[in-house]
């Protein structure tokens, strides 16, 4: 993660267990924006690892936010940054959440979906069949760059990264990106999203989610996913090319 100023955030990588269907829930309402269609063009090469693939230059002066950083080297993972669940949230129904299936090894963050049954899964809430994984910072943090290179799981479950919060009076979401690696139709779908859940003066949910669609499938490789959360606008990168932005009407909760 990179920052231009000393912030908060909150993050979330998820793998769980969904229809493809659910990926955009909700009415969208208008707002000025842009996606991608087509191929990418050019892809920025790797320099350096200090600032985003998007501006390997650094012009717009990141400073890496070691609170949220991580390689992911050793074999555990970092319980000063990551909760290895989400302790908000057993998962989506019927996967759940199982720290047992969060691992660190060869400088990777795992993250596994199981067909199994686990001692602490509560049947009585719907959970039962698989078991899938979250992690979850620790820090929180309001707008920055945000960066991961991954391989969604090639499954018909969500393989996702995210950001929320939510309290009596607000609750909204980023969604990097939301990607079934196996779902017919859905192989080669980067999928971004925006929800607003709850406002002060808004009560019913809307998002704007929109899909650009990648060359190849997607959990065939690695790729860079990354995000720029400013004040004014929400911008999303693959292989750090430009892929969409939204205007940042709402999204503005640590």
């Amino acid at each position: 993660m990179m920052e231009k100023n000393s912030q908060r955030i909150f993050l979330c990588l998820v793998l769980i267990l969904m229809a493809c269907e659910n990926f955009v829930v909700g009415k969208s309402k208008p707002t000025k924006g842009w996606v991608r269609t087509g191929e990418l063009g050019a892809i920025p090469q790797r320099v350096t690892d200090a600032f985003p693939l998007s501006d390997q230059a650094n012009k717009g002066n990141w400073i890496r936010y070691e609170l949220m950083s991580d390689e992911f080297e050793g074999i555990h993972l970092d319980s000063s940054k990551w909760h290895p669940r989400n302790p908000g949230w057993l998962g989506r129904q019927p996967a759940y959440f199982y720290p047992g299936n969060v691992t660190v090894s060869h400088g990777k963050l795992h993250l596994a979906m199981k067909k199994q049954e686990v001692p602490e899964m509560p049947r009585d809430k719907g959970y039962h069949t698989y078991t899938s994984a979250a992690v979850k910072s620790i820090t929180t943090v309001k707008y920055g760059y945000f960066e991961v290179r991954c391989r969604p799981m090639k499954s018909a479950g969500s393989s996702s990264f995210w950001f929320y919060d939510r309290t009596p009076e607000l609750r909204t979401e980023i969604d990097v990106f939301e990607i079934g690696g196996r779902s017919p139709g859905f192989e080669k779908k980067y999928n971004m999203n925006v929800h607003v859940f709850r406002t002060p003066t808004e009560k019913k949910h809307f998002s704007m989610g929109e899909v650009w669609i990648a060359p190849e499938e997607l959990a065939d490789d690695y790729h860079t996913y990354g995000l720029q959360w400013d004040r004014d606008k929400i911008q999303w990168y693959f292989d750090g090319v430009l892929v969409r932005w939204v205007e940042n009407t709402h999204w503005h909760q640590p």
